[in-house]
């Protein structure tokens, strides 16, 4: 979902790239050993298609990421073929303004979009991640918002679904036991790029250390699609959200302080994030560390949707279902386990030694018969 973004554009053309062995996996942390032998579908496997409202097509928006700097040179015509392909399975996302389909509908229309890519493409499976931009939070529960109705039609498509931004996706009320007995693995929400990334290291250092923290403040600036997004007050208050969550769940006591998200449309596809924490030491010593993290969210989002595609897809082989708590190392919002970035590393690499119990079994099934 959001198949023609800034981030869907760099997982595309990234993925075409490391096949073709231009560049290294760097970020990719299914490529690395403790990843071995998992199962996982090998990148140059991989098909791309989706849904998006946008019409741009992926070669130029790829053209436009590169003057950008958030690709490097020379690569989007190199992997253009890749792009042209992953283009010519995006099919028009909804509800359009006007659209005067049900909800009903919209969810038929789109799970029979994603079977006809399965048939089409001759695949074993899809994975269906929500790349969209975030949605305004809202407090009916009688309607499915966009990205609910996307998830629907994951479950009714028998898709395994990730939900890498803080939009209500699978977490509607009117989703949970539709979910829960679909047989399908899940995961989400919102991944952890950046700014939460330290927060989830740092939070629980000061408790480990029983170091009172007294208030914890950020600012993020950034530009982009993102940033107009978020220019929304209520569509910053979801993102917010999860970010505030971290604190909470690795703190003793949630600290005062809160998270301003500022649109720059000048800083393009980067961002800069800042946060101040005051805390309190021996004998009521008061002290402040600061924070500055510098970077482009679709360089450090894409390996991460990469890895979460190929383990969604590795689960699903495997016969797992249900929300994937061992997946929180990639979420601000996980679903349950661990709420420290340490803690959340050994429970992925626990889920990595579940797929390889779970591997022979699948590699003794016939290939045709999968």
């Amino acid at each position: 979902m959001g198949a023609r973004g800034s981030v869907a554009t760099t997982v595309v053309a990234g993925a075409a790239a490391l096949a073709a062995g231009l560049h290294p996996p760097t970020g990719l942390v299914t490529e690395t050993e403790p990843f071995a032998g998992c199962g996982l579908p090998p990148l140059d496997r991989l098909v791309f298609g989706g849904h998006d409202i946008a019409t741009c097509p992926l070669p130029k928006r790829a053209e436009a990421l590169a003057v950008g700097g958030v690709l490097p040179p020379g690569l989007p015509a190199a992997v253009n073929a890749d792009l042209a392909a992953a283009d010519a399975a995006v099919r028009p996302g909804g509800p359009q303004p006007g659209d005067r389909r049900s909800e009903q509908e919209l969810i038929d229309a789109f799970a029979t979009d994603l079977g006809e890519f399965l048939t089409d493409h001759r695949l074993e499976r899809a994975v269906v991640v929500n790349l969209a931009s975030t949605e305004p939070t809202s407090e009916d529960e009688h309607r499915l918002p966009p990205s609910s109705l996307y998830a629907a039609a994951a479950l009714r498509a028998g898709c395994p679904y990730v939900n890498f931004t803080p939009n209500t996706g699978l977490h509607h009320p009117r989703l949970t036991e539709a979910a829960l007995g679909s047989g399908l693995p899940y995961a989400g929400r919102d991944g952890k790029t950046g700014q939460t990334l330290l927060r989830s290291v740092l939070a629980p250092m000061f408790a480990q250390r029983a170091l009172d923290v007294r208030a914890w403040s950020g600012t993020n600036l950034l530009g982009g699609g993102d940033g107009a997004a978020l220019a929304d007050p209520s569509a910053a208050a979801a993102k917010n959200a999860g970010k505030a969550r971290v604190l909470s769940d690795a703190l003793p006591t949630e600290p005062q302080g809160v998270v301003h998200i500022d649109d720059v449309p000048a800083m393009g596809e980067w961002k800069t994030a800042w946060d101040h924490v005051a805390f309190d030491g021996f004998l009521g010593s008061r002290m402040i560390l600061q924070t500055i993290w510098q970077g482009c969210d679709s360089a450090l989002a894409a390996p991460l949707v990469l890895d979460l595609a190929r383990l969604a897809a590795a689960a699903h082989s495997a016969g797992l279902s249900g929300p994937r708590p061992d997946l929180g190392f990639y979420f601000k919002d996980p679903d349950g386990g661990p709420a420290a970035l340490a803690e959340q590393w050994q429970a992925l690499c626990g889920f990595a030694d579940r797929l390889r119990a779970a591997k022979p079994e699948a590699d003794a099934v016939p290939e045709e018969d999968r």
